[in-house]
């Protein structure tokens, strides 16, 4: 089994909170990595229908069955359950007792928000990043391969063909899931959106324009997005403000949270399709988001990714902040650097009142630096981007 990086970090919540929370994508491997972590505790999956109705009829005979605590999962299906564990965990005042996945992050967050405040700690479980990927000895061998396959692990710890996973992904969880969480009176129609998504990945959204595309109104694409949001398939990144004194977009961009699920959805069935295909370096800056998403989420922190656009043109595809301390990634999906590779970098460095770190994220195989700039081959830019938020 792959290492997670993320172990440390729940550890590190159940030793200070009564319940750890683990949300994340379906099939990212919150079940996997709690049920070995805490091997010693009972499991309860509540995705099973009949034991919600155990719960549903005698919801503190359930409880009493684990009076030392245990794993729940997909705890989304049972509002109830929080309230229950809220006066529990009061009374007991043990630290660690309960772990609770869930696959539908805002009715979770509210939940737990609601009743278990000050009781649980909340960490997000996405897809493989390739640093784990490599650490397990199960990096894809080429970048076309890296972005084709994406992180879930199902792809890599049962062998499968990328394009039938997805394939079978999008048909048995994305589509229940965004039944269960809005009412959808057109699926095929979504589908639809959802797939134009993908074509536009690494845009700034534009929901007049999307909306006559699939005819919907503005209103319609915005609860669409929302819903695409709360079932993780993307993502939305905001513009950066700041004191520099020039016009910003205000406008987000979409980013999915796994390029494989992208490709699929772009028709993609190999990857050596991606070598000529238009999107290819639109995949790339999303990857380098992704792997962004993981190193905040890997290391117990809310995700401050941003980009800057000014409306003269300038623009930086990404600034984090982390360590109170902002870095400016750049992502290119050449093999070669060229100069003007740097320029925006150098551009943001000027109008910038604090040093920045620089990074350029780049499809080719070596590191170096250029006018301050560390140039990052896309094998070392996960590990690379992971080591800021030592």
């Amino acid at each position: 089994m792959i290492k997670r990086q993320i172990e440390h970090e729940l550890k590190e919540v159940m030793a200070g909170y009564p319940i750890a929370v683990v949300t994340g994508p379906r099939q990212s491997g919150k079940t996997t990595l709690t049920r070995d972590l805490f091997s010693d505790r009972p499991y309860v999956n509540f995705e099973n229908p009949l034991t919600r109705q155990q719960f549903d009829a005698d919801p503190i005979g359930v409880l009493n069955r684990f009076p030392d605590g245990a794993v729940f999962d997909e705890a989304q299906h049972l509002p109830d359950l929080f309230s229950f564990l809220q006066e529990r965990v009061d009374e007991d005042r043990r630290m660690g007792m309960y772990v609770l996945t869930g696959s539908q992050h805002f009715g979770l967050i509210e939940q737990v928000s609601q009743s278990l405040a000050g009781r649980a700690g909340l960490l997000e479980l996405l897809p493989f990043s390739l640093s784990e990927l490599q650490l397990g000895k199960a990096q894809p061998d080429s970048l076309n391969e890296l972005l084709f396959c994406g992180g879930y692990p199902a792809v890599y710890d049962r062998k499968l063909r990328p394009e039938r996973w997805y394939a079978d992904y999008t048909t048995t969880y994305i589509q229940r899931d965004i039944r269960s969480l809005r009412q959808i009176h057109d699926l095929d129609r979504f589908m639809l959106f959802l797939k134009m998504c993908a074509g536009h990945a690494g845009e700034m959204v534009n929901t007049n324009k999307w909306g006559a595309a699939c005819g919907v109104d503005n209103k319609t694409i915005k609860s669409w997005l929302s819903v695409l949001r709360a079932a993780y398939i993307i993502d939305l990144v905001q513009p950066y403000h700041s004191n520099f004194n020039k016009r910003i977009v205000k406008t987000p961009k979409l980013y999915f949270l796994d390029t494989g699920l992208a490709c699929h959805l772009l028709g993609i069935e190999k990857s050596d399709q991606l070598t000529t295909h238009p999107q290819r370096g639109a995949l790339f800056e999303n990857w380098v988001f992704s792997e962004l998403a993981k190193a905040f989420s890997n290391t117990g922190r809310p995700r401050q990714i941003y980009f800057w656009r000014t409306h003269a043109g300038h623009e930086v595809d990404f600034i984090i902040e982390v360590n109170g301390e902002r870095v400016a990634v750049e992502v290119k999906s050449g093999e070669m650097v060229r100069p003007e590779f740097v320029k925006s970098l150098l551009r943001w460095n000027d109008l910038s009142e604090e040093p920045v770190q620089n990074i350029l994220v780049y499809g080719g195989t070596e590191s170096f630096e250029m006018k301050g700039v560390h140039a990052v081959p896309w094998r070392d830019a996960s590990e690379k981007l992971f080591q800021l938020f030592s």
